[in-house]
């Protein structure tokens, strides 16, 4: 393998998307310490629109296209993502090099007067930018005022103290990540909200054509972290996955390679939810996506989102 001379990895310029850019940058600069390792901050569209909901303005791929635009016009090298951002179908022309060992992939609650969702009263405002959380909020506790909430991490939590909301959820990852932990007052588990699809992963994608780059970034593949995103993505390309539905994928692995994915599809409203659980060995991550997704149709789920989208 030929060690490149320079690389440059195009980011969003919003902090958690540097941290992720440099976090991957300082791998990178390890691994060949005498490649060039820079980084190219960009603004998406998606990081410009904050007076809608995703699901209004296009869905998640709004924050990668302008760097999916520099990696064809050759100015970067690779773009990296929090993998739950990625449409789960990449355009023509690119493709995901290697995905990272995953960190917390659960829902953080975050709170200046209320320490988990069960303490709040009825009528409390709780803000999200998800559907998928929305839909399983509003299903878990219906006494809950749930209203959307954008921009940034920092946005987010700025919004809370200024007591627009009683309380924000947040991924938790993107938390841990910023050095701002202490900001949560509950984990939320995977019964009270089913994370994203690649949750708490990070994808560096690439262009197709750059067949020279796929060596270069295979150990900063993570083998199980890469096959649970795989279930996952697969589970939510199946069932037409994006963020005007709320559907949720997350799957484990055991030391011995056994695959538990779990999927939800529900109404926003919370007024109907479908669950479904399959295990299959690693190497039929894929396949196992499928079976779950095809479990959930089999359900419903498949109505379910056609009448979501019909109203959206």
């Amino acid at each position: 393998m030929k060690t490149p001379q320079s690389l440059i990895i195009a980011s969003r310029e919003s902090p958690l998307a540097m941290w992720q850019a440099r976090h991957v940058q300082a791998q990178l600069q390890m691994l060949y310490p005498d490649c060039a390792v820079s980084i190219l901050p960009m603004t998406t569209q998606g990081d410009q629109i904050l007076d809608k909901t995703l699901s209004k303005i296009g869905g998640k791929g709004l924050f990668i296209k302008e760097l999916e635009q520099a990696l064809q016009d050759g100015r970067a090298d690779l773009a990296v993502h929090s993998i739950k951002d990625v449409p789960m179908v990449l355009p023509e022309g690119f493709a995901l090099a290697a995905i990272g060992e995953r960190a917390n992939p659960f829902d953080a609650f975050v709170s200046n007067q209320f320490n988990d969702l069960s303490a709040l009263p009825d009528g409390a405002v709780v803000g999200t930018s998800s559907l998928r959380r929305e839909a399983q909020l509003r299903a878990r506790f219906p006494h809950l005022t749930v209203r959307p909430l954008r921009g940034n991490v920092q946005t987010r939590l700025a919004k809370l103290d200024a007591g627009e909301y009683d309380a924000i959820i947040l991924a938790a990852a993107g938390l841990e990540r910023l050095g701002l932990q202490e900001r949560i007052r509950n984990v939320l588990s995977p019964a009270d909200s089913l994370p994203a699809a690649g949750q708490g992963a990070l994808g560096i994608e690439i262009a197709a054509h750059r067949t020279d780059l796929i060596e270069v970034l295979l150990p900063l593949n993570h083998a199980q972290t890469a096959a649970c995103v795989t279930a996952e993505r697969a589970l939510a390309r199946a069932l037409g996955g994006s963020c005007q539905v709320p559907l949720a994928a997350y799957c484990t692995g055991d030391d011995n390679g056994l695959l538990t994915l779990h999927g939800l599809v529900g109404h926003p409203d919370g007024s109907h939810t479908l669950t479904a659980s399959a295990q299959a060995p690693a190497p039929y991550a894929d396949a196992l996506g499928r079976a779950v997704a095809k479990k959930l149709a089999d359900d419903g789920a498949t109505e379910l989102i056609a009448a979501v989208l019909a109203e959206s």
